[in-house]
């Protein structure tokens, strides 16, 4: 029997990227649906949950994607809204490749603080452009580890919902700050320890100027692929390289995490038929995969 994935997606063109993944993760088919939302996903989910027999239903599984957090989340909660009983496949929620880029990259920092003799407990930590999915569920996982978060936005009222989101939907407490131009990020990373770059492509947030001095800083993420990279200074390979005494890590160097996560997740649904991977589930899954 065909183990087969369901990619629900939010934007109007499913993910060729979550596609490939899903494949590479061990799927032996995937149907993608575009356009998904909560209003037309029941008839796709009965048709996932009522078809194989109980000791089958492992064999399917469901991902919700898109560009869009916010749908991806309300149709992560409607699919499984439709579960009850034994009725249930495993299902993954990983909008815009939130969960398993944030996932990776705070594992690594997490993985680099303890060869240090230390965590990520106790620290300040700054999510440049934090209202974002990446930079949200990058704020997620630090507060999971003690850090005391702030996040950065360019507008006070995108900022303030993304802290209060996650303070709902997590029960964390994380500060929202604005910061629009270089002096603003270099002011928002002030008497940090750990910077995690969370910005669009090709926009620079810091340059090298600002952070290679700092007395304070110990690790840094740039998430940011394209160049320019968000911070000016790291390569995008940079894998627990030492710079100016800081510990960095480049969007490729922790991208290879990313990837094999999210193929790993993949091969994880199909062997039960009731397991849920949302934002602390995966990073669970990611700190067993460094090192």
């Amino acid at each position: 029997m065909k183990k087969l994935l369901y990619q629900f997606d939010t934007d109007p063109m499913p993910s060729v990227f979550d596609n490939v993944v899903g494949y590479d993760g061990g799927a032996d088919h995937i149907t993608a649906y575009g356009g998904v939302t909560p209003a037309n996903v029941g008839g796709l989910v009965d048709g996932a949950i009522f078809t194989r027999a109980p000791k089958d239903k492992k064999l399917t599984a469901i991902f919700v994607g898109g560009g869009n957090m916010v749908e991806g989340e309300a149709l992560f909660k409607a699919v499984r809204k439709k579960f009850f009983a034994g009725f249930r496949v495993s299902v993954m929620l990983d909008s815009n490749g939130s969960n398993t880029t944030a996932a990776a990259g705070v594992a690594w920092l997490a993985h680099a603080a303890a060869k240090r003799g230390g965590s990520l407990a106790g620290k300040k930590a700054v999510v440049l452009a934090g209202s974002g999915p990446v930079g949200q569920r990058a704020a997620v996982m630090l507060a999971r580890e003690g850090a005391e978060v702030t996040i950065t936005s360019r507008d006070a009222t995108k900022g303030g919902a993304a802290a209060e989101a996650i303070q709902t939907r997590f029960g964390l407490s994380v500060k929202a700050v604005v910061a629009r131009d270089p002096a603003g990020f270099g002011a928002a990373i002030e008497g940090a320890q750990i910077v995690f770059s969370a910005g669009a492509a090709s926009a620079q947030l810091l340059s090298e100027a600002q952070w290679k001095d700092s007395p304070t800083l110990e690790l840094l993420a740039d998430a940011n692929a394209t160049p320019p990279l968000g911070i000016e200074g790291i390569d995008m390979m940079d894998k627990g390289v030492e710079r100016h005494g800081k510990i960095v890590f480049g969007a490729l160097g922790f991208g290879a995490l990313k990837i094999a996560l999210h193929r790993a997740c993949v091969g994880r649904m199909f062997e039960q038929n009731d397991l849920v991977l949302d934002a602390d589930e995966i990073f669970a899954i990611a700190k067993t995969m460094v090192g």
